[in-house]
């Protein structure tokens, strides 16, 4: 026994406290069933490159924590799995690709078409704006935009040029709410996305653009001026918005499929280029609905977060709604709610009321169709 105990001593001080195990990465299920939460531990580094005159970033390779989804069942979270299945049935008829269910911070449902599944990268059109909107907030609390309603005239020196005098009184502000003023037709069938998107310099393109408004005064729905967001956050923070999201948002969040394109200039497309599974579309969204808490860190600001869900114009838009810092705000079945919607059927609906998350992405030829889905048929089955 001695020779034995001797041996097993000898061994421990030879290897060590040097080994480590991680846990096979969670894959939940596509259905409503109970599934065991797993745990994947990986290590999200925030980046080689600072941003100049900004904070160090926490060292997120030196803490690193569970990225992975919780899963369970609907009725343990209050949700009537018979109206889910209508809701899955109405999902059937019409051409949308997935969606993704989240409940008190849990997923209860995955809904995919035949081709697609939880690994699924989407291209989430206008959803876009939203994420912009939050990488301006994290700039504004970094202090490298100085406020809302810092001037373009800050970051965009080309406004500097004789004939962009009307354009000078345009804020950072009036870009998160449609209300630059400048001259834009992008619904009702106009061909504005489509010059701006073909053009050989997408900033110049909008700046280019006459005033039609004086800034502030009309919402007018403007990807150009969103796309200028990019351009401010480039000259603000030295980096691209999506290098700058990718430090301070994406990688601390674990949303390893994030894809984010550029124009001809490299600025990044920041009205409509973001693509990404569903399953990491669905962590932006409860992270606003936690007040910009992921984990136990806080992404955005809790005060940004409610100025970007809080009514900050009214569109004239009732079917649509109001409108935040690059939000949505509708109420859905009689609750009050805001989403992030892009062309084809992109979505994520946050309800408060009801702690729910819901993504969806979409090839409908009427981007309201799974709206009109979610209202009928997810909210019933949910209240």
């Amino acid at each position: 026994m001695k020779k034995i105990l001797a041996f097993l001593l000898c061994v421990s001080l030879i290897l060590g406290p040097t080994g480590c195990g991680t846990a096979e990465d969670a894959t939940g299920g596509a259905t409503g069933e109970a599934v065991p939460a797993q745990t994947t531990e990986q290590n999200h580094g925030a980046g080689e490159e600072n941003i100049a005159e900004s904070p160090e970033p926490d060292d997120y390779e030196e803490d690193p924590i569970d990225h992975s989804w919780q899963f369970d069942a609907p009725e343990n979270r209050g949700v009537d799995p018979d109206g889910l299945s209508r809701f899955r049935a109405a999902l059937d008829e019409v051409d949308i690709r997935c969606a993704v269910l989240v409940k008190d911070g849990y997923i209860i449902d995955e809904y995919y078409k035949d081709e697609y599944d939880e690994n699924s990268v989407f291209r989430m059109a206008s959803v876009t704006k939203s994420v912009t909107g939050a990488v301006v907030g994290i700039a504004i609390e970094r202090g490298l935009i100085k406020e809302v309603d810092s001037a373009l005239l800050e970051f965009l020196p080309q406004l500097n040029d004789p004939g962009m005098e009307d354009k000078r009184e345009i804020t950072v502000e009036h870009l998160l709410t449609h209300t630059s003023g400048v001259y834009w037709n992008e619904w009702a069938g106009g061909d504005y996305f489509m010059r701006f998107s073909r053009s050989e310099n997408w900033v110049d393109f909008v700046l280019d653009q006459e005033m039609q408004y004086a800034p502030g005064a009309v919402f007018n729905y403007t990807t150009g001026g969103s796309h200028l967001l990019g351009a401010v956050i480039r000259e603000a923070t030295g980096m691209t918005a999506f290098d700058f999201a990718k430090e301070h948002m994406f990688k601390p969040m674990g949303m390893e499929s994030v894809e984010w394109r550029a124009d001809p200039q490299g600025v990044t497309d920041a009205g409509n280029g973001v693509s990404m599974t569903a399953r990491d579309a669905a962590k932006f969204g409860q992270m606003f609905l936690d007040g910009g808490m992921y984990k136990d860190r806080q992404i955005i600001q809790e005060e940004w977060v409610e100025r970007s869900v809080s009514r900050q114009v009214v569109t004239g838009f009732p079917n649509t709604g109001d409108h935040g810092y690059c939000w949505w705000l509708k109420s859905f079945g009689g609750y009050d709610a805001y989403y992030a919607m892009g062309h084809g059927g992109q979505y994520i609906i946050v309800v408060p009321e009801l702690k729910l998350v819901t993504v969806m992405s979409s090839r409908v030829s009427d981007t309201y169709i799974p709206q009109r889905i979610f209202e009928s048929y997810l909210i019933p089955a949910c209240v």
